[in-house]
C-alpha cells in the first residue's frame, strides 16, 4: 500500500543549509519538499498556493522574520503545523514561539533521523519540543504558578475537574507521576487515569503538548516578565 508523502514547505535563508536539508529530507519516501523560500513574506504566499502538511521554519529570516511568519501562518491556517528549526535557544525566544502557535522546536545540528521523526510527529498533531525547549516551557509555567500560587487553571470550558487542574499544574512543573502521587496523596495509577483524562479533554497526545496548550491558552496565569 502506497502512502501519500507529507508535503513540506522549507523556509530557510541559508542557501547551502537549505540545499542540504532538501537533499536529506527527500531521501525519505514519505516526505516531499513541495516549495522552499528564504523569507517569511514569500512563505505566506506559498502556503496560499500549495497544499501543505508541514512548514519547516527558520527563525532568523529577513523581512518580517520567523516569529511573525509563524504568527501570521497560524492566524490564517490554524491547523497547519509549523516546526521551528533554528540555531537560537534563548528561553524568551522559545516562549514567543509557543505563543505564536508553533507545534515544535528543534535546534540546528539535530540528527537527521530525529528531524524526520519531528516532522512526522507534528504532521499528525503531536508536539515536538527538544529537551531544552521542554524544560524552558515547564520552568516558565512553574514560575507562573509560584508567582501566584493561589491562581487556578482556568479550564472550566474544557471540563477539567479540580483534581485534574491540580495534576495539570504539577505536570507544568515537570513532576513525574510518582511525584504527583506523593504530593496529592493518591496512587500512581490514579495519576495515570487523571493524566489520560487531561490529554483527552485537551485534545492532545502527550504531556508536553498538554503543557504547551496550557501556556498557549493561558490556562495558568503568567507573570508579565520574560522567562
Amino acid at each position: 500500500m502506497t502512502t501519500t508523502p507529507l508535503k513540506i514547505l522549507l523556509v530557510e535563508d541559508d542557501e547551502l543549509f537549505r540545499l542540504g536539508l532538501r537533499v536529506r529530507l527527500q531521501q525519505e519516501s514519505d516526505l516531499e519538499i513541495v516549495a522552499e523560500t528564504d523569507d517569511g513574506e514569500t512563505a505566506i504566499e506559498l502556503v496560499e498556493n500549495h497544499p501543505l502538511d508541514v512548514v519547516l521554519l527558520d527563525v532568523g529570516l529577513p523581512g518580517i522574520g520567523g516569529i511573525e511568519t509563524c504568527c501570521q501562518l497560524k492566524q490564517r491556517y490554524p491547523n497547519l503545523p509549523v516546526l521551528i528549526l533554528t540555531s537560537y535557544s534563548q528561553p524568551a525566544l522559545i516562549a514567543r514561539l509557543v505563543a505564536a502557535g508553533a507545534q515544535g522546536y528543534c535546534l540546528k545540528g539535530i540528527a537527521a533521523e530525529a528531524l524526520v521523526l519531528a516532522l512526522r510527529s507534528v504532521a499528525v498533531g503531536a508536539s515536538w519540543w527538544d529537551a531544552t525547549a521542554a524544560q524552558t516551557i515547564q520552568a516558565g509555567l512553574k514560575r507562573a504558578t509560584l508567582a501566584d500560587p493561589i491562581a487556578t487553571v482556568s479550564t472550566k470550558p474544557l471540563g477539567l475537574t479540580q483534581r485534574e487542574q491540580e495534576v495539570l499544574r504539577l505536570l507544568a512543573e515537570g513532576k513525574s507521576n510518582p511525584e504527583i502521587a506523593e504530593i496529592l496523596y493518591i496512587t500512581s495509577g490514579t495519576v495515570r487515569v487523571h493524566v489520560h483524562a487531561i490529554l483527552h479533554k485537551l485534545g492532545v497526545r502527550d504531556r508536553t503538548q498538554a503543557v504547551v496548550m496550557a501556556l498557549q491558552n493561558k490556562l495558568i496565569n503568567q507573570p508579565d516578565h520574560n522567562w
